[in-house]
């Protein structure tokens, strides 16, 4: 089978390299000049099966009420004239309720328990090397109302296979010392050993060179500029090659296959919506920032997550090139990517001040002006209501997608990948997950 794959983050070039597997022809097309520049780029690099909450529990209203007037909150909702931001916010309430919460929890852990194991199998077969890090995941708390309400989420983690312990300081600083000055601000954490932490941008890039090596076909800077339907099936893929000042605008090239697979993050509903296929995801403006490391020794090897400023802090590179990863905070406010708003620089802000906080003098958290070399990103994750991706075939023939990951792209990319291969070659994937049927939502 001839398959068109549209995005080549951690998604699209896990589905592409699955698809090889079992033996289809696949050609994937992708905007920027190599695979994983957009948000699959500079995450928080936690493969985090079991921190995955929905952002929609019965707290969050009263939550995001208060913090739009924070421009450093964990989760601001910035209002904007868009039905679709509406709509999402709509579907979003109606899961802020404690059965909804506990039935996407199930789903969100069935498929990163799934993905975790198709990752290693990805890695046994090739190799890929990607600053991994199999130390766990710990999560530390400086309020006492938050780790005492820390018990129910480990065991409703445990209720679904995964062992999130709960554990006091003095055990979190034996998983991990680095934090031995912060400690007197720690109440209690948990911590998860099978949880892990790498690069999914270097992931991605040597996943995409294998997958070109086994004959995949990638048409970097090009353009999506439609999707085309007759007698409601697709029937080609309108892109053209990005123009340069050499050549000039260049001609629209039309794209057929037997199975087309949009998986273009935040990107994919409106492009789906051409098509008449509307699914409810909305773009999360996250923030990261890549501090080198200053005095290694001190620097943690367990990627954790501060619960306080909800970010995540992993290890990544080696040696002199060896750097702390800190990613957190989004913002619901469209499709801006913009680091020099007021919004973005109090969000890049925090991130460095609350680093020097937590790891007093082990990254370089200088600015620019001062002499240091801080490296802030920000990129859109794809949010669904529920944080469910959506995976599966579409009410139009030929369509599918793979797609509305949020801030769980990396730790649901090997087996969303896979997943939705096997669904495209009529099999069914060994787990407890509600896949897209054809069905109109």
């Amino acid at each position: 089978m001839k398959v068109l794959i549209l995005g080549a983050g951690i998604i699209g070039v896990s589905t592409a390299w699955h698809l090889l597997e079992r033996g289809h022809e696949v050609t994937i097309v992708e905007r920027q000049p190599d695979a994983a520049l957009e948000t699959s780029f500079a995450n928080a690099a936690q493969i985090s099966v079991s921190y995955c909450e929905p952002w929609a529990n019965r707290d969050a209203p009263l939550k995001a009420l208060k913090w739009m007037f924070r421009n450093d909150a964990p989760l601001l909702f910035r209002p904007q004239f868009d039905i679709h931001q509406w709509r999402w916010s709509l579907k979003f309430l109606a899961n802020c309720n404690d059965q909804a919460f506990a039935k996407n929890v199930e789903q969100i852990v069935a498929l990163g328990a799934y993905s975790h194991v198709a990752l290693k199998e990805v890695v046994a077969a090739t190799g890929i090397e990607y600053s991994r890090l199999e130390r766990g995941i710990a999560h530390f708390y400086t309020d006492q109302k938050a780790f005492d309400s820390a018990g129910d989420a480990a065991a409703l983690m445990r209720q679904y296979g995964v062992d999130r312990q709960l554990v006091s300081t003095a055990e979190l600083l034996a998983i991990e010392p680095a934090f031995t000055a912060f400690a007197p601000e720690i109440v209690g954490g948990t911590y998860t050993a099978s949880d892990e932490s790498g690069d999914a941008r270097v992931f991605t890039q040597s996943l995409a060179q294998l997958c070109a090596q086994r004959g995949a076909v990638f048409l970097y800077q090009h353009d999506m500029e439609r999707l085309e339907k007759k007698a409601g099936a697709i029937t080609s893929v309108v892109v053209r090659e990005r123009a340069s000042a050499a050549l000039g605008p260049r001609q629209p090239i039309r794209l057929t296959a037997d199975a087309v697979v949009v998986a273009c993050g935040s990107y994919t509903a409106p492009m789906l919506r051409t098509v008449g296929v509307n699914l409810p995801i909305y773009p999360g403006k996250g923030y990261s920032a890549s501090f080198r490391l200053l005095k290694p020794e001190l620097a943690p090897y367990v990627s954790s997550i501060d619960d306080e400023v909800k970010c995540a802090m992993s290890r990544l590179g080696s040696g002199e090139d060896s750097f702390l990863r800190v990613a957190g905070t989004i913002e619901l406010s469209g499709y801006d990517l913009s680091l020099t708003s007021v919004v973005a620089k109090a969000r890049c802000q925090m991130l460095a001040e609350r680093v020097e906080r937590v790891l007093p003098g082990v990254c370089d958290t200088r600015s620019i002006e001062q002499g240091g070399e801080p490296r802030f990103w920000t990129g859109l994750r794809p949010a669904t209501p529920t944080n469910i991706p959506y995976i599966g075939q579409t009410s139009v023939a030929k369509l599918w997608v793979n797609a509305g990951h949020g801030t769980l792209g990396w730790t649901h990319g090997a087996g969303s990948g896979k997943a939705l291969a096997e669904l495209i070659s009529g099999e069914q994937p060994a787990m407890a997950f509600r896949f897209l049927d054809g069905r109109p939502l």
